[in-house]
């Protein structure tokens, strides 16, 4: 080891003088570290120091690294921007990374024939993006606006097939129905996915233009109704345009930073001030920190915050003054278009406001690493947002299906409301209509029944229905709610063996939470719930059956004598090991008897 550090102090000490990018790298060639510097050979020989090597962090580093590799830069922007792009790409694991950062989202126009409006926080090359929004909810509340206003849906209904009723959208005008043939035409729709696009672009002016003209005609032609309506869609967007110019012309647009520490555990809170109101709080978390230096902790972080598409503000404030305050101030501002600041407040309101950020991280840190149990209320938001959902969730019903190799196919049902498991509601079932161990079919089956009792019933349906499964079950699970008419239901499922969550109308962007997320806590909770009510179940009739096939063969033992047995000792082993008294007092000294006889050696 001795030989390989030298090596590296040597090729260390050869390094250019000039700015670039470092890397580290273990022997199967993991990059294992990115850094940057502005003088690459002074930066890198001072790991080898005696002070620094015995720190945790570079001390380890140092131990497992076995190439050292660099890129020149023509300056320290340069050299910054490189260092994010390459920590993005490799995630080295002795860097600071942002593992637990939930972006603002953006409203996605799909290109289907009949394009959909979502919100997500993923962009991918599949349609059109606007965004991102802050705060996250106006998103949402303008995807509601296009709904209500231009009647392009977000259901996940397949528009390749023709159906023979829409949806409850259709008819609270919400969508202008194009999955029933004949209820809209593709010129149609493609005028109002064209007024989509002018909206969400933000020239509103045009698109009000567009819209008077349209009334006109149709004022003209004697459609007074469609008029009427597009002069309503019209006052609406001026109304709209008009508080946007208002809210543009009033004041701070801040974000502030500040931190809470207790290594190997941080947690950092970022505030939205705009117009003088803090509108949003984002929160982040790091487990395993052996060290922590705040000058290069919050480089970092502002440059993985703001280069993954976030809005950046005229100013930024951070708990303590930065080495490359200049650097990032230049880079943010190409960036942005506009002049960008980064300040320490030191007196006043915003040294107040950033003292209020400290102590919401110090919450957050206790809520997150101190076990404390956040509200109903909380963890419903936190569900919400994780899972991109539509409103929060009162009510969570989860699916398991269990047997063995086909035999004794049993379902549960378990529900979590209101922040706690609500055992009155659980619910078991038999698998009737599947031969063998089909688990998607018994999904199916079990969903089939669970939701069309409900719809007789009169009752709502969940907030969110989870399964216990990967993309197989919860498509069966889909299915099944398309099949009794239940379109737009929340559904969600989480895979066993990766954790993995997958959300139905999202599944090419699963979400793998952080291991330490109360969101992914909580859907472990029920889902292991769900799991060991449905093995509990399936045991139980496994044994009754078991208990019935071999007591059955014992002459004068009948149905009503193995129903005693089984409400007094649950299996054959519990009607083998028990005495000659509890036998007798269940069923009497005769039956006891010829039990006894049975299972001499008990």
């Amino acid at each position: 080891m001795t030989d390989r550090i030298d090596a590296l102090r040597e090729k260390a000490a050869q390094l250019p003088l000039q700015p670039g990018v470092y890397l580290y790298k273990d022997a199967a060639g993991t990059v294992l570290y990115v850094g940057k510097a502005k003088n690459l050979r002074a930066r890198v020989r001072s790991y080898f120091n005696e002070d620094r090597l015995a720190e945790a962090k570079t001390g380890s580093l140092i131990r497992e690294a076995h190439e050292l590799e660099f890129i020149l830069v023509d300056n320290e922007k340069e050299s910054l921007a490189l260092e994010n792009n390459l920590i993005k790409q490799y995630h080295p694991r002795f860097n600071i990374l942002l593992r637990d950062d939930k972006t603002f989202p953006y409203i996605k126009l799909t290109n289907e024939k009949y394009p959909r409006v979502f919100v997500t926080r993923r962009i991918r090359k599949d349609g059109q993006y606007f965004g991102p929004y802050i705060p996250a909810s106006l998103a949402y509340r303008l995807v509601k606006f296009i709904h209500r206003h231009f009647l392009i849906p977000s259901c996940k209904v397949d528009f390749s097939r023709t159906h023979t009723h829409p949806c409850l959208e259709f008819h609270i005008h919400r969508c202008l129905g194009p999955c029933v043939q004949g209820l809209t035409t593709d010129a149609i729709y493609a005028e109002h996915v064209q007024d989509v696009r002018t909206f969400l672009d933000g020239r509103t002016h045009d698109l009000t233009a567009g819209l008077r003209t349209r009334m006109e005609q149709a004022s003209e032609n004697m459609e007074f109704e469609r008029a009427a309506a597009l002069r309503d869609l019209i006052q609406t967007l001026g109304e709209v345009e008009q508080n946007q110019k208002m809210a543009a012309a009033s004041g701070d647009d801040t974000d502030i930073f500040s931190y809470y520490a207790e290594l190997p555990q941080v947690a950092v809170n970022l505030f939205h001030l705009r117009n003088g109101r803090i509108i949003d709080r984002r929160e982040f978390f790091w487990e395993d920190l052996a060290e922590l230096d705040p000058h290069e902790f919050f480089s970092t972080l502002l440059m993985q915050v703001y280069a993954t598409g976030q809005h950046l503000p005229s100013t930024i404030h951070v708990p303590l003054e930065l080495e490359d305050c200049d650097v990032l101030e230049e880079l943010f501002t190409e960036k942005r278009g506009r002049k960008v600041e980064i300040h320490t407040p030191q007196r006043g309101q915003k040294k107040a406001l950033l003292a209020l950020v400290g102590s919401n991280a110090r919450h957050s840190f206790e809520q997150r690493f101190r076990v404390l149990k956040p509200s109903s209320k909380a963890i419903g938001e936190a569900v919400e947002e994780a899972l991109n959902l539509p409103a929060p969730p009162r009510r969570i019903e989860c699916f398991d299906i269990s047997h063995i190799q086909g035999t004794d196919k049993v379902a549960s049902m378990v529900v979590w409301e209101d922040g706690r498991m609500k055992k009155a509601d659980y619910r078991k079932f038999i698998i009737r209509t599947v031969e063998g161990s089909d688990d998607f079919a018994s999904m199916f089956e079990v969903v089939t029944r669970r939701y069309s009792r409900l719809q007789e019933e009169g009752k709502p349906m969940p907030g969110l229905v989870l399964i216990d499964g990967g993309l197989g079950q919860l498509h069966s699970a889909a299915a099944a709610l398309d099949a009794i008419g239940i379109l737009n239901q929340p559904l969600a499922a989480l895979a066993k063996r990766e954790e993995t969550l997958y959300v139905f109308g999202q599944e090419d962007e699963p979400i793998l939470l952080d291991r330490g997320s109360p969101v992914l806590h909580l859907v472990q909770m029920i889902r292991d719930e769900a799991h060991r009510f449905a093995v509990t179940f399936h045991r139980n009739r496994r044994d009754a059956r078991t208990l019935t096939s071999e007591l059955t063969e014992i002459p004068g033992i009948g149905p009503r004598t193995i129903q005693k047995l089984l409400q007094r000792f649950g299996s054959l082993t519990g009607v083998q090991a028990a005495t000659d008294a509890e036998l007798a007092e269940s069923v009497g000294p005769a039956i006891a008897a010829k039990l006894r006889a049975a299972y001499p050696n008990r």
